[in-house]
C-alpha cells in the first residue's frame, strides 16, 4: 500500500490548520495557572487525543478529505505537542522531582490513550433509530 499523493493544497491546509492549533495551544498555555505540574500541556494533550479520536464521527471530515487534512494532522497537530511534553518530563526530573516526572509520563501517556480509545468508541456507536410515529 503505497501513501498519499502530496498535494501543495494538502500542505496549505495542514500549515493553516497547524498555525491555528498552536495560536490554540498557546492561548491555552497563556492563561492557564503554572506550577509544579504542568496541567495545561497534560490538559492540551489529552483533549486532542479525544478530538482525534471523535474526528472520524464528524460528517464533515468524512465527506472532506481536505477537512480531515486541516483538522487532523494540522490543527491537532499544531494544538497537541510531545516535545513540550518530553522537556517538561526531562525538566522534571533533572530539577530532582523524578517522582512527579513520573506521575506526569505515565498519567500523560494513561490518559491520552483512555482518551483517544473513548473518542474512537464514541465515533463508532451506532446512530440511534428514527422513533417510528
Amino acid at each position: 500500500m503505497s501513501a498519499p499523493r502530496l498535494r501543495g493544497t494538502d500542505l496549505l491546509l495542514v500549515a493553516a490548520g497547524g498555525a491555528a492549533g498552536a495560536l490554540l495551544r498557546y492561548a491555552v498555555d497563556s492563561a492557564s495557572p503554572h506550577g509544579l505540574f504542568p496541567w495545561p500541556t497534560l490538559a492540551i494533550n489529552v483533549v486532542g487525543a479525544f478530538v482525534l479520536g471523535v474526528l472520524p464521527a464528524l460528517d464533515v471530515v468524512r465527506r472532506s478529505r481536505r477537512v480531515a487534512t486541516a483538522l487532523g494532522p494540522g490543527a491537532l497537530g499544531g494544538f497537541t505537542t510531545v516535545s513540550a511534553w518530553a522537556g517538561q518530563v526531562r525538566e522534571l526530573a533533572g530539577d530532582g522531582h523524578v517522582a512527579v516526572a513520573g506521575a506526569y509520563l505515565a498519567l500523560t501517556l494513561a490518559a491520552g490513550l483512555g482518551a483517544a480509545a473513548a473518542g474512537r468508541r464514541i465515533s463508532h456507536r451506532p446512530e440511534p433509530e428514527a422513533a417510528l410515529g
